[in-house]
């Protein structure tokens, strides 16, 4: 899923001080959760009653709000930041196919294959991908070498295109996109299981927020272990290829490796 009082706006040292982060998970859950909760944290303050009027109208409110407050927070950060490297930019599209999602209004089996649909869609893309001349798990490699010097960068590049890399890259492809689709198969059981109420009532939002709160952290661990794989599997085949001590995350000793063996570094 998802009057003020002008505050001065900040300095970049006080900025710095929340890092991103938290940022990301008050935007993409605690202030969802809130919108959603019918009783927020037990002070009986409904933003389907109090702000939109209550009833299915109110709830389609609620739930709409906090379907595309995570949208718009990941647009913003992209505009903001000038982030167009095709990591931010993948990120940028997933949250506009999840925005379009929250105007399906579903229940059920189909509300459980919404809510994993953004994870089905990458699985399926990123195994797409394997078949063709860029898997895309090398997209998020890219964008680690960014900050590199262009010697360093240019080993990186030179090492991906090795065949024996890139057999590894294509296969940390498809671990990533299996994991990421095993994930989508338990998101959507724990919703079908546990969001049980109609689409536009109290409950159905409550359910939720229930069921966002509970599998933040699985979802999270879930993602970490397909980039986990993928990297595993990756480094497996640096190493069979330069030698030990060789890593795509250290592109120093890479390019030393390189050089070693009278490789253009390019």
């Amino acid at each position: 899923m998802p009057g003020m009082t002008a505050a001065p706006t900040p300095t970049p040292a006080n900025r710095s001080r929340v890092p991103k982060t938290v940022w990301d998970l008050i935007f993409t859950l605690v202030i969802p959760i809130m919108i959603l909760s019918p009783n927020i944290l037990g002070s009986g303050i409904s933003v389907a009653e109090q702000v939109f009027g209550g009833g299915t109208t109110g709830n389609v409110r609620a739930y709409l709000l906090a379907a595309l407050i995570p949208v718009g927070y990941v647009l913003w950060d992209l505009l903001v930041n000038r982030n167009v490297s095709p990591v931010a930019l993948i990120g940028g599209a997933g949250a506009i196919f999840s925005g379009a999602l929250a105007f399906w209004y579903v229940d059920g089996f189909w509300y459980a294959i919404k809510d994993s649909a953004r994870s089905y869609l990458v699985g399926l893309l990123f195994l797409i991908s394997a078949a063709t001349s860029v898997p895309l798990f090398r997209v998020f490699l890219d964008a680690t070498s960014i900050g590199e010097s262009p010697e360093h960068r240019a080993a990186t590049q030179t090492a991906m295109r090795d065949p024996v890399v890139r057999r590894g890259l294509v296969q940390g492809t498809v671990v990533f996109a299996v994991v990421d689709l095993i994930g989508g198969v338990v998101n959507s059981v724990v919703n079908y299981q546990r969001v049980t109420a109609k689409f536009g009532t109290d409950d159905f939002n409550a359910q939720i927020a229930a069921v966002n709160a509970v599998m933040r952290v699985p979802g999270l661990i879930i993602s970490l272990v397909g980039v986990a794989g993928a990297v595993w599997l990756l480094n497996r085949a640096v190493t069979a290829r330069y030698g030990a001590g060789a890593s795509l995350f250290e592109p120093g000793k890479l390019a030393e490796r390189l050089r070693e063996r009278g490789e253009p570094v390019s």
